[in-house]
């Protein structure tokens, strides 16, 4: 009699000593992720000791049908929730054969920025508060949501608990729950104030780590839903009208922020984001400016703002931060579908190294 399938998917492989890694990019749309598997003679820990790999790039939209090839950078490690055991997920970064990091490769200039001593001296602390929706898959409209028409207004939604409120939190769980398995540093999870749409966060993680950390994050949620039959949206405007959009507000403070009169510098931070407005939205991702209009909770995309505890302004200061007269400050502007590598390394840029 033939096993079930779920038998042979918790198969215990090690007899065989072989461990699977799976192999994750970023493809052309700078949204799609990539993955495929490949078997390894053993554990490994340490993503210098994995092998380079390639992979087609004409079908991801990264290279010419005639010069295909694209090579991937093993980077970072992570315990694999799904296959258990020794295997592991290994997120990686995209060369040509020659070795040039390819146009879409946000990475590698994420971490010329952070390898900066003056940038490094700082410590850069993330924190990156993740919003996304969960679509039902033939329809593609929000879970929970009647067939073609609407749920009573936001309001009862957010933070919610209650079957005709929170929609989806089998896998928000089972999300948050993996995520701390595969050793990411996931902070929590909430229902958000439109029905259908969840967040979870990365707690706060130095440099360009918080970037693999999302990332594998976001890799993770998207094998969830495609194992629940449901299509996770990270679009920021999911819904056009009188629903709030999807962000990912990103946490930042350096290592002077932190101590005492920090506040003086967060402050002197705040006018250089200003300052380079223009040029942050234009790579905080695309169809934000459907998401910041200045209503539901946004500052408006052309006008720079911020303030205490304000969630209608650009940049938000904390209570906590003005009291204790350091700490960190919260980035509003960048949308759910947005690059960590671009975002956390700009923000680094523009604040540090000015």
């Amino acid at each position: 009699m033939m096993s079930p399938l779920s038998d042979l998917l918790n198969l215990d492989l090690t007899d065989t000593k072989k461990i699977i890694a799976e192999y994750i990019w970023i493809g052309g749309s700078g949204m799609d992720i990539r993955s495929k598997a490949r078997t390894l003679p053993g554990p490994v820990s340490d993503p210098t000791k994995l092998p380079k790999w390639n992979y087609d790039g004409s079908s991801t939209d990264q290279a010419a049908g005639d010069d295909s090839e694209v090579i991937l950078y093993p980077q970072a490690i992570f315990k694999d929730p799904f296959r258990k055991g020794n295997h592991i997920l290994v997120m990686c970064d995209a060369y040509t054969p020659a070795g040039d990091p390819i146009p879409t490769n946000n990475r590698n200039k994420a971490v010329k920025i952070f390898d900066h001593p003056d940038v490094k001296a700082e410590e850069p602390w993330f924190g990156i508060e993740q919003e996304y929706t969960l679509l039902k898959k033939d329809v593609k409209w929000p879970l929970g949501w009647p067939l073609g028409g609407f749920p009573g207004p936001q309001g009862p939604y957010y933070c919610a608990v209650g079957a005709d409120k929170a929609f989806g939190r089998d896998i928000v769980d089972a999300h948050y729950k993996a995520c701390l398995y595969a050793g990411l540093s996931i902070g929590g999870a909430n229902a958000e104030v439109m029905p259908g749409q969840w967040e979870f966060q990365i707690s706060p993680t130095v440099g360009v780590g918080a970037g693999d950390q999302l990332w594998i994050a976001r890799y993770v949620l998207e094998r969830i839903t495609e194992i629940s039959g449901v299509i996770v949206s990270y679009d920021p405007k999911p819904i056009e009208g009188d629903w709030n959009g999807a962000a990912a507000h990103t946490n930042f403070s350096t290592k002077s922020m932190r101590k005492d009169g920090g506040l003086d510098l967060i402050k002197e931070a705040i006018k250089k984001l200003e300052v380079k407005h223009k040029q942050h939205i234009a790579a905080y991702g695309e169809g934000n400016e459907r998401r910041l209009t200045g209503k539901h909770e946004t500052a408006d995309i052309n006008k720079f703002s911020w303030g205490v505890a304000d969630r209608g302004a650009s940049v938000r200061v904390g209570r906590d931060t003005e009291r204790e007269g350091k700490g960190y400050f919260e980035d509003r502007r960048p949308s759910s579908n947005m690059d960590p590598y671009l975002v956390t390394s700009m923000i680094a840029e523009t604040t540090i190294l000015g």
